[in-house]
């Protein structure tokens, strides 16, 4: 049963690779159609209907594109239609959110010093959470809000930051980064399945039955591909923090997730206002750099101690009275702990990676299958074998965790 260990690792690892392909191929699209569109150039000669072009040159040859603000006359011969991408990502992120925090809510999902939750509570307001969100996002769009697109962004700006707060008094630091950046990109993905999507197929329909298509669909898609567009750098920042604890397990960590917005903002105003040959605002750079300045800074500042528990989870306790764990958990005190410990004393290293600590029997049973994994069955862990792991250490470490799920097994 201890293989389970490893099946699941390259389960996640399978489930982060087909995201990140499909996460790829999504805002490539995006980005370049937003670029596409803020290009379009107004000629006399263009067919009716017709909103702009651009000529574009690419991979040796040259691309004459035209866009129709409304639609064509005529229903064209071939239409690709760019949505695929969107709905992978979401189902692939969703899959990676289950096999790593909801399959390890105990470990990585919940911090009973934040709130004391049953796995299932945890992943009932997880779940709720992505729902919930979309379904005010969505009403808030629909209001007389709507209408004015700054104050609606201005809204939605605040409703993110109260998402943000809420998430770090639930979940551990690093799940509510995650899940601020699933809460987005479940916004992103159910505007392309929801709204953009289905105002295209009616679009389509009207064409099909030679009706003239009302051009309010078009202005609807266009307003929620803008927010996608402004969206989608933070959603990146989230996904990339869980790598980050400076990020995420700070005191202030969500006015930080607050900044992170801004810096979005920020960044693709430069890039769509160049797109729009409409000057380059170099000082969102600026701006840039100072919010990030201000991120730097607030990471400092440290979170009021709490303290840590003695005791084993009765679910870890199996580990702990292992015939090979002490002999494991000196391997684990004398080579891993002087970087996994509340004060590292590794030289450049200021937080323990990825948050982990590995001081007490508690915290090294609950970690017991990422030791396995990182410095029994690879050698990822310690980098470059800096604190020199020897073979025997490294197989004593397998022989633990394989023991103790086997017997734990046995009737």
């Amino acid at each position: 049963m201890y293989e389970y260990a490893i099946a699941w690792e390259w389960l996640s690892f399978a489930v982060r690779w087909l995201h990140v392909i499909t996460a790829i191929a999504w805002i490539g699209s995006s980005f370049y159609f937003i670029a596409l569109d803020l290009g379009l150039v107004k000629r006399a000669h263009l067919p009716v209907g017709a909103y702009g072009e651009e000529w574009q040159v690419h991979g040796g040859g040259f691309y004459h594109i035209q866009k129709y603000l409304v639609a064509p006359a005529t229903m064209p011969e071939h239409l690709t239609w760019f949505k695929w991408e969107s709905y992978v990502t979401w189902l692939s992120g969703f899959s990676m959110l289950a096999v790593v925090y909801y399959g390890g809510a105990d470990l990585f999902l919940i911090d009973r010093h934040v709130l004391d939750l049953t796995q299932w509570q945890a992943i009932a307001l997880s779940v709720a959470s992505l729902a919930v969100g979309w379904v005010i996002y969505d009403q808030l769009c629909k209001s007389p809000l709507g209408r004015n697109i700054w104050v609606l962004m201005g809204v939605l700006y605040v409703a993110l930051i109260a998402m943000a707060w809420g998430y770090t008094q639930v979940f551990t630091g690093r799940a509510a980064f995650l899940h601020l950046g699933a809460f987005t990109a479940t916004i992103m993905s159910a505007n392309v399945f929801l709204i953009i999507i289905p105002n295209q197929k009616i679009v389509v329909a009207d064409l099909i039955a030679g009706r003239t298509p009302d051009p309010k669909y078009g202005v609807i898609a266009k307003q929620r591909s803008l927010h996608n567009n402004y969206l989608t750098l933070p959603v990146i920042f989230f996904m990339l923090s869980n790598h980050y604890p400076l990020a995420f397990g700070t005191a202030y960590n969500w006015v930080i997730a607050a900044l992170v917005f801004l810096m979005g903002v920020t960044i693709r105003h430069w890039f769509n206002t160049t797109h729009a040959r409409k000057g380059r605002p170099t000082w969102t750079w600026l701006a840039t750099l100072l919010i990030f300045i201000a991120i730097m800074w607030l990471s400092t500042v440290q979170k009021a101690p709490v303290e840590e528990e003695v005791s084993v989870a009765p679910v870890h306790l199996r580990f702990v009275e292992n015939a090979h764990y002490e002999a494991a958990r000196d391997v684990v005190m004398s080579r891993c702990s002087m970087c996994h410990a509340a004060e590292p004393v590794w030289e450049g290293i200021v937080r323990p990676p990825k948050d982990l600590k590995l001081e007490t029997d508690a915290q090294i049973a609950a970690h017991a299958r990422e030791i396995y994994i990182q410095a029994g069955r690879s050698h990822a862990m310690p980098p470059g074998n800096v604190t020199e792991v020897s073979s025997e250490e490294r197989a004593l470490l397998v022989a633990w965790f394989e023991s103790a799920v086997s017997e734990a097994k046995q009737p």
